[in-house]
């Protein structure tokens, strides 16, 4: 397949963006009113309630900020008005986004009261969403174009189809020079070992294998020595996943046959070390890790599904792809690309890598996903900690 490219909204900071969005991003819980109060009075922005950002501390803090900054930075992200309960906290998250150099302003609750700061908040908002409608697209190289991946509601036919679909397309994305991700530790058990052989270097892979350890001895800290109905779930045994080994090895067909990982990143930690496929520390749980990837700065998702997941995110748009018939059928509104015809030898995988590669272009250059058409916009936070 010739080396395609895509039209993106170049950033201030060099990073290339396939959506334009004005975000009103709330510090805390306690600031979720505020800020949907704002999305509601200025068209064409869009608030991000979620339910943590008080009384955390240590790595759990530290994870919740790199989260917020890491979303208000993404570059699907035009603008951002963030909204918290106090100023300190609030500047910090306004600072880390200002950092790329796009536009962010903060307002603090505390002293002014709701009605005061929703009337400041959305007078800064009309300005910047006013001032994000005249940007532009530019056309861009494929290697500016930063591709997440996972999978949800796994069975038979994604390990078989639609997960080595998306390996297809990382083997080519990775030899054009984009960058890429996969996560979800806990959905490795068992092919932990083959996936450390998978580093660009033996360090690259012994720092997995930590990871993956790490993971393991904080879940045995909390006395728990059984994952029974988390991994796999209800939904992958069904599925005709009945252990975690086969989940994981088909888990791993995502990543392809050729390219190697070149780093191991925290949550929501963006990538420095240039091009290339990247692994991240995250939850298996969808709305979680694509949350902590768009946070991590990637663009497009790719999203295979057996059983029929239908995840979405507010600031990454989700490919669904799917090769089981039966859900492409009964799930149609959801499915982007259907790949089923490999089961059927309809088509083979480079085929079905170059049909998802088309749809990941269409999607960077505007098309809507069927979850972004739909509504879907999980935003979901990962809290490694009780509260203080």
């Amino acid at each position: 397949m010739k080396k395609p490219t895509f039209w993106g909204y170049r950033r201030e900071n060099g990073r290339v963006g396939v959506r334009n969005h004005v975000v009103i991003l709330p510090l805390d819980d306690l600031s979720n009113a505020a800020c949907e109060a704002v999305a509601n009075n200025i068209k064409g922005t869009m608030a991000l309630p979620h339910h943590y950002g008080r009384l955390q501390f240590g790595e759990d803090l530290e994870l919740h900020f790199r989260t917020m900054i890491g979303t208000g930075a993404n570059p699907n992200v035009a603008a951002v008005v963030v909204i918290g309960i106090e100023p300190l906290w609030t500047q910090r998250i306004v600072d880390g986004v200002r950092a790329t150099g796009k536009p962010c302003e903060g307002f603090a609750i505390e002293k002014n009261g709701d009605i005061a700061t929703i009337a400041a908040a959305s007078r800064k908002a009309k300005e910047y969403v006013q001032w994000a409608s005249e940007l532009t697209r530019a056309e861009c190289p494929v290697k500016d174009l930063w591709v997440s991946v996972k999978c949800g509601e796994s069975d038979t036919t994604s390990g078989l189809a639609s997960n080595p679909t998306v390996g297809n397309l990382i083997d080519k994305m990775d030899a054009w020079g984009a960058t890429t991700c996969f996560g979800e530790t806990s959905e490795i058990t068992g092919a932990e070992q083959v996936c450390a052989t998978r580093g660009k270097t033996p360090a690259i892979g012994k720092k997995f294998l930590k990871t993956w350890n790490d993971y393991n001895e904080f879940i045995l800290s909390v006395k728990t020595d059984d994952l029974s109905d988390s991994q796999p779930t209800k939904g992958n045994i069904e599925g005709g996943l009945t252990t975690i080994e086969e989940k994981a090895f088909g888990n791993l067909q995502k990543i392809g046959k050729k390219a190697k990982y070149i780093e191991i990143l925290q949550p929501g930690e963006t990538p420095t070390k240039g091009p290339g496929l990247y692994f991240m520390d995250t939850s298996s749980a969808a709305a979680e890790c694509v949350t902590l990837q768009a946070a991590a700065g990637y663009v497009v998702h790719l999203f295979p599904t057996g059983q029929g997941n239908i995840i979405g995110n507010p600031i990454e748009p989700v490919i669904k792809l799917s090769a089981n018939p039966r859900t492409v059928r009964t799930m149609s509104e959801h499915i982007d690309v259907d790949v089923s015809g490999i089961l059927r030898r309809e088509m083979n995988l480079d085929q079905a890598g170059d049909k998802l590669i088309d749809m990941t272009i269409r999607t960077a250059n505007g098309r809507l996903t069927a979850a972004e058409a739909l509504g879907h916009r999980e935003f979901v936070m990962t809290k490694l900690y009780r509260s203080a």
